[in-house]
């Protein structure tokens, strides 16, 4: 089974609005490498990195066709500068194997279906109720509510949602110990600790955040857990993967190599 390349772009444009849906400009959403020949497989990783890209030649398909790899974060977030070193072994190796790069980063993070957040949030066993924290007029956060359960308990489940040991899992105890009402936002999210606050959240969850957030938390009422950048953003590429199996009756595999951030 094979698909061109250029329906699988136009179908994940429409799908995940990518043009609609603001972000960082380097952030460049969409296809950022192209590849010759349909595509016969999918490659779903968090980070366009050198290992991933490697990884994936020494797995080339047998069949003639190129392979795309789906990702949260591209090539590019460097802005414009030199094709040198590092940037350069990852853009040839992708041209010499035949691999195009498709990079959705904030319309994968808010996608309702298959974001990172909404994802999330289902595994937490978290019913959504609604967004909060705005980025350019878009919400890029969900919340909802569970079952009362303690902090300590809730941030267990979220290390073995993730799939990262509980020490791992970083809780400033800034709100209630029983906790109910819950703030996702996939990633580096810690900045956005008021805006959880101001949504009557007595929990956050995100990857990481800035030094001042910890203030933020412990002086603003509200229990700060941090799960992880890299683990809390798996979750919308598999189930990317996951519906694009579905769309196109491709071979989808994902690629997990954790940076432990």
């Amino acid at each position: 089974m094979s698909v061109t390349l250029d329906v699988i772009v136009e179908y994940l444009r429409e799908f995940l609005s990518i043009d609609s849906i603001p972000d960082d400009p380097n952030a460049v959403n969409g296809l950022q490498v192209e590849a010759r020949g349909p595509v016969v497989r999918i490659v779903g990783a968090v980070d366009a990195s050198l290992a991933t890209i490697e990884r994936i030649r020494s797995n080339s398909p047998k069949e003639k066709g190129s392979t795309l790899l789906l990702v949260h974060h591209g090539l590019l977030w460097g802005g414009n500068r030199p094709v040198t070193g590092s940037q350069y072994r990852r853009l040839a190796l992708l041209i010499e194997s035949n691999i195009a790069l498709y990079s959705a980063h904030l319309p994968l993070d808010v996608h309702s279906e298959v974001g990172n957040n909404a994802v999330l949030a289902q595994r937490l066993d978290v019913r959504l109720q609604g967004t909060f924290g705005e980025y350019k007029g878009v919400a890029v956060g969900v919340w909802g509510s569970i079952a009362a359960m303690s902090r300590h308990a809730f941030a267990s489940r979220l290390a073995h949602t993730v799939g990262i040991d509980p020490g791992e899992v970083k809780v400033i105890p800034g709100g209630p110990e029983e906790v109910r009402r819950i703030g996702i936002i996939s990633g580096a999210g810690g900045s956005l600790v008021a805006a959880a606050r101001n949504a009557g959240l007595d929990t956050f969850v995100t990857g990481e955040g800035p030094h001042h957030a910890y203030f933020d938390a412990m002086e603003g009422g509200i229990n700060l857990i941090y799960g992880g950048h890299y683990a809390t953003e798996t979750a919308g590429v598999l189930a990317l993967g996951s519906h694009l199996v579905t769309s196109f009756n491709l071979p989808f595999e994902f690629h997990d190599h954790p940076p432990g951030l």
